[in-house]
């Protein structure tokens, strides 16, 4: 919000101007204007329009040749815009022109400074043509100092940026160039080239807009510009599939984005690390691990790609593999609740894995459907029924594996007890209820000691009824 100190400034100079454009109109004509132009001119360097009051200096120095100060004020702006030239042109004449002391000495001064920026600029130009942009752009550092608006040396100096690794910086510069050089469509380009390969494709599409706002028919732009939105939207469209939960789209629709831009690195590395979230979104743990791996090989503290491999892990059951890779994670990102959520799951399912496993006990995967585990849960029944096994070591054995598969069934059929035996609960297990602060009411492993279900008393002879 503006303060009313700031909003008074700016009306007051406003006023200000106005007031020098009356003074103007009604003394057109007359042959000492000269001083009505020099006051609009010190009116637009108070409102920091430098640029609109060079026409005005040089009009008062055109009517006056004499005003020095006129003279001293525009080669200062001249020396600001790298016309070095003509700025020492106004130097020069300052002191031929029997200048006060004060005068002297500053036209003196800036004379020395625009002679040492002169060679400066020189050593400059010829180390980038030699492309030691390093020692050009040491010498451009200089140079810029003084010449503040040399829309050319920004742009050179860029170059310079870019082929050091400082795209930040040459962006800095060419935005700078682009607004002190009329229709400076280069710029323009160039500013998109750079956040293109940066990887920032919205901000690359913006700024070739404004280039062809200048130029509609410029063919790098246009170019250029149907490159970058066809990209855009290829990904943009693939990150609303992937939100509205539709990953095999998405997979398909970022494998576009690859055959669009299938050089620049960041791109790449983009359709990997969103292929590795999508195959492990869409369970397809042992692609999303592959994948995944080979992301994080080139970036190793990437937090998405360590959360989605480390859910590809808890699929495949790997849970020590997947209590690393949280851990990993919660090193660069220590207050993200996901992360956080996510290993302690890890870690009680590795404890519980070291215990008793349901989905082992009937060899499904944990993302097996109900109907998969009713399949193997009805093949195993009949293998170990203990109607099977004479011997009766043998009978006692498969009575013991036949209630593991009885369980095994009762809690990964059930919705509510298979939610808590993923979350590393076990249903059954009176400890585990204890712990988690639950009801007694489901069975717990010891109550089925004793426990004859196959029928009362005698050998195994009940009929069972697999549903």
């Amino acid at each position: 919000m503006v303060s009313p100190s700031t909003r008074a400034q700016k009306l007051l100079s406003f006023f200000s101007f106005l007031l020098v454009l009356f003074d103007l109109q009604y003394e057109d004509g007359d042959p000492d204007n000269y001083v009505a132009y020099y006051r609009r001119a010190t009116v637009y360097l108070a409102m920091g329009k430098s640029k609109a009051a060079i026409p005005d200096l040089s009009k008062v120095i055109e009517l006056k040749p004499d005003f020095t100060s006129a003279r001293l004020q525009r080669g200062g702006l001249l020396l600001k815009q790298g016309k070095l030239d003509e700025a020492e042109e106004d130097f020069e004449k300052v002191l031929k022109s029997n200048p006060s002391e004060q005068e002297h000495k500053e036209a003196s001064a800036q004379l020395l400074k625009s002679d040492e920026i002169q060679r400066m600029r020189s050593q400059g130009v010829a180390a980038f043509n030699q492309r030691d942009y390093l020692t050009a752009e040491t010498f451009l550092n200089y140079v810029l100092e003084t010449c503040i608006w040399d829309a050319e040396l920004r742009e050179m100096r860029a170059e310079c940026y870019v082929n050091q690794g400082e795209p930040g910086k040459a962006i800095s510069d060419l935005k700078a160039a682009s607004k002190l050089k009329n229709d400076n469509t280069d710029a323009f380009y160039k500013v998109s080239r750079i956040y293109y390969e940066l990887g920032d494709h919205e901000m690359s599409l913006s700024e070739i807009r404004e280039c062809l706002k200048l130029d509609p028919d410029h063919k790098e732009c246009f170019s250029h510009y149907k490159q970058v939105k066809k990209l855009n939207k290829q990904i943009r469209t693939a990150e609303e599939l992937i939100h509205e939960g539709r990953y095999e789209d998405a997979l398909s629709k970022y494998e576009g984005v690859l055959k669009t831009e299938p050089s620049i690195p960041y791109y790449s590395a983009l359709v990997q690390e969103r292929s590795c979230h999508c195959y492990s979104k869409s369970q397809q743990s042992a692609e999303a691990i592959k994948v995944c791996t080979e992301f994080l090989q080139k970036e190793p503290s990437n937090v998405n790609a360590l959360k989605d491999r480390a859910e590809a892990y808890i699929l495949e059951e790997l849970y020590e593999e997947a209590v690393r890779d949280y851990e990993t994670a919660q090193q660069t990102s220590e207050n993200d609740k996901q992360i956080r959520e996510g290993l302690e799951k890890a870690q009680k399912l590795l404890k519980q894995s070291q215990k008793r496993d349901y989905y082992k006990i009937l060899g499904v995967k944990r993302n097996a459907k109900k109907q998969e585990i009713v399949k193997a849960y009805r093949k195993l029944a009949q293998q170990w029924h203990p109607d099977n096994f004479q011997d009766e070591e043998e009978k006692k054995r498969a009575e013991k594996k036949f209630i593991d598969i009885a369980s095994a069934k009762e809690v990964l059929t059930d919705p509510e007890k298979r939610s808590r035996f993923d979350a590393g609960e076990d249903p059954l297990d009176p400890e585990s209820q204890q712990n988690a602060g639950g009801s007694q009411f489901h069975r717990g492993w010891n109550q089925w000691q004793g426990f004859n279900p196959f029928g009362s008393g005698g050998p195994f002879s009940f009929k069972f009824n697999f549903n």
